[in-house]
């Protein structure tokens, strides 16, 4: 007599899409498809990738406890906006929080995180070359990653991700300026070779540099949009008025 073959417990494969769907939400926030204010269309989300809402929805109930979207009631997820006194606040605690890595991982680095550094560099540069933002975003946010990774500080670690999720929502500003990508990987070549020396004094120093340099790509962005609100158009009687003087 034939008996039925058990098969093993196996996860439900809606749970298993759940974090594959938060890291596309957090790419596309990261990218500027989502931006502030903006309604997560859960329907044409789950179509495009060919799943059910459920799955949809628990992914934005994850980002919503991280502090990337919020609910409104009866109307779904939404990304969350963010006031530039919370992102400059953000930017603080970052620039001290990779100081940290940097100090630690700089004496422990290992030669395999090393190459996983430099591939990456190389690839921002191939990215910078396309010009390619959206991957150089990727990537940037990968190397930051993988240095907090060489610190093997466990709380670190366990921090850097609730950091990270909330910066999706602004910046990538900073990398629209002219030159910024190629700075901020300059920026990066000089982070990895204190990281190579095992100078934890300088890695800490550049990578602290680095995010306050962030937040002054970041201010910049700012002034920009405010000099092009005060600037008048050709319809603005303002504009009128200077050319009749």
């Amino acid at each position: 007599m034939l008996r039925p073959v058990a098969h093993p417990a196996r996860t439900p494969r809606t749970a298993s899409y759940v974090p594959l769907i938060q890291r596309e939400i957090e790419r596309m926030i990261g990218t500027g498809e989502l931006t502030g204010g903006t309604r997560i269309n859960e329907s044409t989300l789950a179509l495009r990738l060919g799943i059910s809402r459920g799955p949809v929805r628990e992914a934005c109930r994850a980002l919503e406890q991280i502090g990337l979207l919020r609910s409104e009631l009866n109307r779904g997820f939404f990304v969350r906006e963010v006031s530039t006194k919370e992102a400059l606040d953000l930017y603080d605690i970052r620039a001290g929080l990779f100081g940290t890595a940097g100090r630690l991982a700089a004496a422990i680095i290992t030669t395999v995180q090393l190459r996983g550094l430099e591939e990456l560099i190389a690839q921002m540069d191939a990215a910078i070359e396309a010009p390619d933002i959206a991957t150089f975003y990727t990537l940037n946010n990968a190397f930051h990653g993988e240095v907090v990774v060489a610190s093997d500080n466990d709380k670190l670690i366990e921090l850097y991700p609730l950091l990270e999720a909330e910066l999706h929502l602004f910046r990538r500003r900073g990398l629209v300026l002219p030159g910024s990508m190629r700075t901020s990987n300059d920026e990066h070549k000089a982070i990895f070779d204190a990281l190579r020396q095992s100078d934890g004094t300088g890695a800490a120093r550049l990578l602290e540099r680095h995010i306050l340099a962030g937040k002054a790509r970041f201010l910049r962005t700012l002034e920009d949009d405010s000099a092009t609100e005060a600037r008048p158009g050709p319809l603005d009687p303002r504009h009128s008025r200077s050319k009749d003087r």
